[in-house]
Order: structure tokens, then C-alpha cells, then sequence
């Protein structure tokens, strides 16, 4: 437990955490929205520094991250709580999971990094449930990470207020960000939050320099119709560029949206092909074995790197991100572990 940052102390003993949008006003003895966030006598505290709930080594294309050091593997840390409220979530397990100091295991930042090191592990990603919950614990390590020659990475909805992005994410040099939808009514609903701070934060990361890729769950009859994903594909054209990586994935029943059925792989392929059709250059199918997720050239068509669910197959890229036959450069991070 570490006194946390990011918030101002109010009256009565009361706290005002601005980490993210929802701006929590909390009381003594009480915690934020996320669980993770607690008022102890006027002071509010960050319940899981140096005590994740999960650790584990992936590989770099679990994340998903498919433009960044392909092939290598991450140690990715969680710990439990969000500042969602997603009806559908695939991780709630954890997201939705009151902190428990006796269930987490010990590691400070400096060992998370030395084990990254020791397994051969090329970056940290900060990932399982919403990081930016627990930002204080992933600030330090991506500093000492960077300190160490490695990359750091947040997987993440997006939901942080732009007042913190610049601090949080200084030594972050990748984000897969979770576009859940193109509607505010589906984020009022269905996540109980709001979309426009998370398309402000994707344009924020990107104008930091922060390598983005954007991840879409895609659910049958809530967000799979043709109009709102042009229109979400088309926002990320216009205000990101047409070289942002885009990853549309399966929905299966969980939590607290087990009456609709999983999504179709013809539902994937379909949505991919739109994004093409208003000029992303790199989209990918994912949580289904598909050759969607392989990446071509935007220029020539040529087969640059093959994958098989998230195992890398081979990656035909020069050492300089080029395509071998036309020579165009492929937007994204090949060769350094820090940008």
C-alpha cells in the first residue's frame, strides 16, 4: 500500500482522485469506483503497489501488439479492479475483483524488472485489468525498465484524464488501446463511462509518440453494425492516420452479457474488410485462427509476417521494417526496445 497520487484532499476527510473521467469524490474508509483506490483517514491510497495479482511471461502478439518487437516476449503484471463497468467483460475475474492484500504476490519494481531480464523478456506490459488504476506501481517500473534498456507497454481502455496522460505514460513506449464502440449511448450502457475521453487520450498518446494499436471486441448486435464501425474506422483515419493497427476480436458470453452468442469469424472478416474499405492499412482478426492476422505490405500485397493465433511465424521484414519487395516502410517498432 502506497499513498497515491493524482488526487486532492476535500473536506470531511474527503478525497478527489482525478486519475480518471469519473473524478471520484470519496469518502473516508471508502474506496474509488475501481476498488483499488482507498480514502484512509483523509488519505488516499493505491492498495497494490508492489503487489500484483497476476504474473506471467506472454508473448508480444497476446497483448495484441503486432507492430511492436514481434516475436519477443513481455512480462505482463495485473492486479485486480477497473474503472469500467464493461456488461461483457472477457477478464472480470480480475477486473471486477475487490484488492486483497493476502491473494497478491510481493515484487517491487526493481524485481519485476530483473525477472523480465532473467527469462529474456524484451519489454513490461502493464495488462489484465486497467492499468492506469494502479498507476503510481506501473510508473515506477516502466522507469526503472527503461533505466534497464527494456519497453514498456499498457494495455488499456483508454479511460484516464488528459491532466495525467503526459505523467503516466512518460516511460511508456506502447499502448494497445480498447476502442470498445463508436456510440455514446453503448458506452453509457455498457461500460457506464463515456467514449469522447477515450478518443482524446488515443490522440494524446499518439501525439506523445506512444506507439498505438487499437483493439475492438466486437459483440453481435451491439456494435457490429456496418455504419458505426465505418464510422469508428474512418475517426481513426482522420485523427490518427491510416497506419494506426487495428484489431477486431471475438466476443464470448461472460459476465453480465451471456444472452448473445459468440462472434461469428464472417462477422470479423466482414468488419476487416470496411476498415479496408476507408483506408486503414493494417487490420487484424483476432481471438479466432484466421489469415487475417497476418501483416502485407499496404503497397505490394507481399506476406511480411505469418501468425498463428498469437505464435509468430516467419517475419520476412528487413532489419530496417521494409518491405523486402517494394522497399516501403512498415509503420511501427522492429528493431529497439525503447522508442
Amino acid at each position: 500500500m502506497k499513498e497515491a497520487k493524482y488526487y486532492e484532499k476535500l473536506d470531511n476527510k474527503r478525497v478527489h482522485c482525478y486519475l480518471c473521467p469519473r473524478h471520484c469524490k470519496i469518502g473516508d474508509g471508502q474506496p474509488g469506483f475501481c476498488f483499488i483506490r482507498q480514502n484512509r483517514d483523509g488519505v488516499l491510497y493505491q492498495l497494490a503497489y508492489g503487489h500484483p495479482y497476476a504474473v506471467n511471461i506472454d508473448p508480444i502478439e497476446k497483448k495484441p501488439l503486432f507492430h511492436y518487437l514481434p516475436g519477443t516476449r513481455i512480462l505482463s503484471l495485473g492486479t485486480a479492479g477497473c474503472n469500467m463497468g464493461c456488461k461483457f467483460c472477457q477478464n472480470w475475474n480480475m477486473s471486477k475483483a475487490k484488492y486483497i492484500h493476502q491473494s497478491a504476490e510481493e515484487l517491487s519494481p526493481v524485481q519485476a524488472v530483473q525477472m523480465a531480464e532473467n527469462r529474456g523478456c524484451r519489454s513490461v506490459a502493464y495488462t489484465y485489468n486497467e492499468p492506469t488504476i494502479w498507476a503510481e506501481f506501473a510508473e515506477d517500473i516502466s522507469s526503472v525498465a527503461h533505466g534497464h534498456g527494456l519497453g514498456n507497454v499498457m494495455v488499456t481502455n483508454g479511460y484516464i484524464t488528459p491532466e495525467v496522460i503526459h505523467e503516466v505514460y512518460r516511460d511508456i513506449d506502447a499502448a494497445n488501446v480498447d476502442l470498445k464502440s463508436f456510440s455514446e449511448e453503448f458506452y453509457r450502457k455498457i461500460t457506464l463511462t463515456q467514449l469522447e475521453p477515450v478518443l482524446e487520450a488515443l490522440t494524446l498518446l499518439q501525439n506523445m509518440g506512444v506507439w498505438v494499436e487499437i483493439t475492438t471486441l466486437i459483440i453481435p448486435t451491439l456494435n457490429d453494425q456496418r455504419e458505426e464501425l465505418q464510422s469508428l474506422c474512418e475517426w481513426v483515419v482522420g485523427n490518427l492516420g491510416p497506419d494506426v493497427p487495428m484489431h477486431f476480436t471475438a466476443f464470448h458470453p461472460d459476465y453480465k452479457l451471456r444472452d448473445k452468442p459468440r462472434t461469428p469469424v464472417h462477422t470479423l472478416e466482414t468488419a476487416r474488410e470496411w476498415a479496408r474499405d476507408v483506408g486503414v492499412n493494417y487490420v487484424y482478426v483476432g481471438n479466432v485462427h484466421s489469415s487475417s492476422a497476418n501483416t502485407y505490405c499496404p503497397e505490394c500485397e507481399t506476406l511480411l509476417i505469418d501468425r498463428s493465433w498469437h505464435n509468430l511465424g516467419r517475419n520476412r521484414l528487413t532489419r530496417d521494417g521494409c518491405c523486402p519487395q517494394c522497399g516501403h516502410r512498415i509503420p511501427g517498432r522492429f528493431t529497439k526496445a525503447i522508442a
